[in-house]
């Protein structure tokens, strides 16, 4: 069977503690300086107290396990919501020396929970067009936001690092979808097209969706709140492995209604190796 796109590795881990940048100076000028033209006060607490985490530090040892050293990246991803504690040095950049290989690295952010998915539509992409044979997504968040938002907004409980491994596996049916607009106007509507592709799936589909979807009516899996961003993604990587030994179809799904934007992951695993 022919080659496609598929996630052979998952892996995440949490942090407890705060990274030592969370105290270097330069991240209240840096802060200050963001959010200077829109007259948000910085949190003069959090900056005294040294509060948050590197996402270098969180991933960097969860990119050494998930790749040998005989196993180069061809692109890396890293994907974030809540902002890191690194003042303005590119961590994506810092993140591809903690690999084999010498991969293209880039950032996507300011897309919600909807930015996991997108980066990892980006790194099959990639992969289609022959760019890449192994992609790697990094996706991380830390519990610190360093100014006062103008509305409220869900942090995160724990410091998580998640890293997904994407090579071509034979058989694999991987698609990544993501609506927004007229079609998914209602709570109805979103729910609606989940039960559709969880339907499309057959009765073994195993479902995950994310803390705050609610689709009545189906079967499924749902992430617990505290972990907005990686909540989603630390759940697949306990429970791929089983479904998989299984040969059960997989949907994860995750609605973001500041952006309105319903993500969903569809996966059907090929024969095995």
């Amino acid at each position: 069977m022919p080659a496609a796109p598929g996630l052979t590795r998952v892996l995440t881990r949490y942090a407890d503690g705060r990274s030592e940048l969370s105290l270097d100076p330069d991240l209240r000028v840096f802060v200050a300086d963001l959010v200077r033209p829109y007259g948000l006060p910085l949190r003069e607490d959090l900056l005294a107290e040294g509060v948050g985490h590197a996402y270098e530090e969180l991933a960097a040892g969860l990119l050494a396990e998930a790749l040998g050293p005989d196993e180069p990246a061809d692109v890396l991803i890293q994907a974030f919501d809540s902002p890191d504690v690194r003042p303005g040095a590119p961590t994506s950049l810092a993140l591809s020396r903690s690999c084999a290989g010498t991969p293209t690295a880039l950032a996507l952010c300011d897309q919600g929970t909807a930015g996991a998915f997108a980066a990892l539509r980006a790194a099959f992409a990639y992969q289609r067009t022959g760019v890449a044979r192994r992609a790697v997504v990094v996706l991380a968040e830390q519990t610190a936001l360093h100014h006062r938002p103008p509305e409220p907004v869900t942090m995160p409980d724990r410091h998580c690092a998640v890293v997904l491994v994407c090579e071509t596996l034979p058989g694999e049916e991987l698609t990544v979808r993501q609506d927004s607009g007229v079609a998914i106007g209602s709570a109805e509507s979103v729910a609606e097209e989940v039960r559709r592709q969880a339907k499309a799936l057959g009765e073994e589909a195993a479902v995950l969706l994310a803390a705050g979807l609610e689709v009545p009516g189906l079967d499924a899996d749902r992430v617990p709140a505290g972990q907005p961003f990686t909540g989603l993604w630390s759940a697949l990587a306990d429970r791929l492995p089983g479904w998989r030994s299984e040969r059960r179809p997989v949907l994860l799904a995750d609605f973001d209604p500041r952006l309105g934007v319903l993500s969903t992951l569809t996966l059907r695993a090929g024969p095995p190796s």
